[in-house]
């Protein structure tokens, strides 16, 4: 089996307060680009449309562009930015750092398939 599909071409977008979400849905992979603008902060802009006080997706991902700031429910916390592979498990908010926009691609699965998907 081999399966091939270009991000210029995603098969869905979801769009959410300054920012969006690009994703393509293949065999054992589902994937996401996730841009988020300067002034984005998941507590104000996905928790509406979630409907949880925090961000409930487990989230593998890559920082191409720009820097986020990620605090977990239990206090810990830590600042991703270009070229940074992190894991984040459900239970966090997170917030664009300074005026670039931050870039994410997520290899997780539950943010291409979940992740501000309004019902």
């Amino acid at each position: 089996m081999l399966e091939v599909k270009t991000l210029d071409k995603p098969d869905e977008r979801r769009d959410y307060p300054r920012g969006h979400l690009e994703a393509v849905h293949m065999t054992g992979l589902d994937f996401a680009v996730a841009t988020f603008e300067p002034g984005w902060r998941w507590s104000e802009s996905v928790a509406p449309i979630a409907g949880t006080d925090s961000c409930q997706i487990h989230h593998n991902g890559y920082v191409v562009s720009g820097r986020m700031h990620i605090r977990m429910d239990d206090g810990a916390e830590s600042e991703v930015g270009p070229g940074d592979v992190f894991v984040c498990a459900p239970g966090h908010d997170a917030w664009v750092v300074g005026d670039e926009q931050c870039v994410v691609y997520d290899f997780a699965g539950s943010m291409a398939k979940e992740y501000a998907k309004k019902d």
